[in-house]
């Protein structure tokens, strides 16, 4: 069946006969200046090939050294995760044949993680649901293919591969959920959710950047369906690399339909790995997924044990930033936010963003106004993640300034959005190439207020009988001719001094 004949099962009828298990693991990069096991840069962006040694590209005899800094990161993962911290953990070799790792094996870590039996809360629509996390493990990337050729960009059909391995050894967190059970019609959500505030987690913590559009931060989502009732856990497929929170949610309702709709047709799932295309929404087969025994692991006899003190955990627990729940219920009291406000801006992933918008100056209410609105509604038109639209807090807390100065209204400050959008500069420069300044000049409003009393002779009349409310016909006729850009306030004024 081709990928865009997939038949889907109604989502009402999915949840009537069908209960959803979650699991999701997520990928998190790093930000140490060296690799994992080598002293090879990390910096994105670098030539292909050109930060590599002898370590990262498997060539015999090279020796491996696990970087400090990452076990470091590891463990204050883990701790924020309320995980228990390993005493004692080894890395393992995962063995599979892939060009991306020309090791033939990857250094990870199999039965003895760094992190294990941790939990996270996460809230939907004011309902909590905790998220059990089975293990958080050391790991190292792989490089990157591109397949050259063919009409998917994949390695079937393509005419030849390319392999930068600049990116193999980064060092890599891989935080594992147990099943996640109950969710019901709101598993999509919940799955967003998580991501998104692991992702948070993550940033404040400042192990990693965490940017899914350069690959920082990567999600796997594994779905299954159950019989209602039941409480045997069905086949799973697990989606790979999905990499923006709207696409985990949107990749679980995809799969979820899937599923039952083979499942109510009298087929079976096959447990696989599928690829996640974020242009048309949907799901297309990748391979057979393979259980763990297949990939061989056994210890890596180049590297010596991990094994943190106590005393180094506890100092690390010291360093941890204020929990997401706590840090959410202490701005929304800074900030004087109602719960659904608090909501709403949790949920458009706008959190931080106001806080940031806030911090350079703009009000609570205004950098609120400005994310959930007009922002907001780019980033959907346009079907990027809010954070992604190449405008920053402090440039939207400048457009506010400009606003809260006189310089600007709203309107001409949605134009001046437009500008920051298209990349024209910043916010006074596009004030000042695009002509949006607002008019407060006496002499200009005088002309523009006395042709419209003139054209508008039957309003005039009214005001100068005492009925002032009729003046907002005639503010509107003088924006209107002088483009949005008239001082709105200075114009009713002089209205009045004119008829009254």
């Amino acid at each position: 069946m081709s990928a865009t004949a997939e038949t889907l099962l109604p989502f009402d009828d999915v949840l009537a006969a069908f209960d959803p298990a979650l699991g999701l693991e997520v990928h998190v990069e790093l930000n140490t200046a060296t690799k994992m096991f080598c002293g090879c840069s990390t910096v994105f962006g670098g030539e292909p090939n050109t930060q590599v040694c002898p370590t990262c590209l498997g060539l015999p005899g090279a020796m491996p050294v696990v970087n400090g800094k990452a076990v470091e990161s590891a463990i204050r993962i883990g701790l924020a995760l309320n995980c228990r911290i390993a005493e004692w953990c080894r890395f393992a070799r995962k063995n599979y044949f892939y060009p991306d790792m020309p090791k033939n094996f990857q250094t990870s870590q199999y039965d003895e993680p760094i992190c294990f039996d941790g939990w996270m809360d996460v809230e939907v629509d004011g309902e909590t649901f905790r998220v059990e996390i089975e293990r958080a493990h050391m790991e190292e990337d792989t490089g990157k293919s591109t397949h050259v050729g063919g009409a998917t960009g994949r390695i079937h059909g393509a005419d030849y591969s390319l392999v930068d391995y600049n990116r193999a050894g980064i060092p890599l967190i891989e935080i594992v959920t147990k099943p996640i059970v109950g969710a019901g019609e709101r598993a999509p959500e919940v799955a967003r959710a998580y991501v998104q505030q692991l992702r948070e987690l993550i940033v404040a913590l400042g192990v990693s950047e965490a940017r899914m559009d350069q690959g920082n931060l990567r999600a796997d989502v594994n779905l299954s369906l159950a019989p209602k009732g039941s409480d045997v856990l069905g086949t799973r497929t697990e989606t790979k690399n999905v990499n923006s929170f709207r696409s985990v949610e949107r990749a679980v309702r995809f799969e979820m339909q899937r599923h039952a709709a083979i499942l109510q047709g009298g087929g079976s799932i096959l447990q696989e790995t599928r690829h996640w295309h974020e242009d048309t929404g949907i799901t297309t087969s990748g391979r057979e997924k393979s259980d763990a025994e297949d990939y061989r692991y056994f210890p890596e006899p180049d590297l010596v044990p991990v094994a943190p003190s106590p005393e180094w955990v506890e100092e690390l627990r010291g360093t941890l930033p204020e929990n997401p729940t706590q840090r959410r219920a202490r701005l929304q009291a800074e900030w004087g936010f109602s719960d659904l406000e608090m909501r709403d801006t949790v949920g458009a992933g706008a959190l931080g963003l106001v806080e940031e918008t806030i911090a350079a100056g703009a009000s609570p209410q205004a950098a609120r106004k400005w994310w959930l609105s007009d922002l907001a509604r780019r980033a959907n038109d346009t079907g990027v993640e809010i954070g992604e639209l190449g405008v920053s807090p402090a440039q939207v807390a400048a457009v506010q300034a400009l606003v809260d100065a006189g310089s600007l209204n709203d309107k001409l400050a949605r134009q001046v959005f437009d500008g920051l959008v298209a990349g024209e500069g910043t916010p006074e420069e596009i004030v000042a190439a695009r002509g949006l300044a607002i008019v407060s000049d006496d002499g200009a409003l005088t002309a523009a207020v006395d042709a419209a009393i003139a054209a508008n002779p039957d309003v005039a009349a009214k005001i100068r009988d005492g009925k002032v409310a009729a003046a907002g016909a005639l503010i509107g006729a003088v924006m209107k001719e002088m483009r949005g850009q008239a001082d709105a306030g200075r114009v009713r004024e002089l209205i009045l001094e004119r008829l009254a």
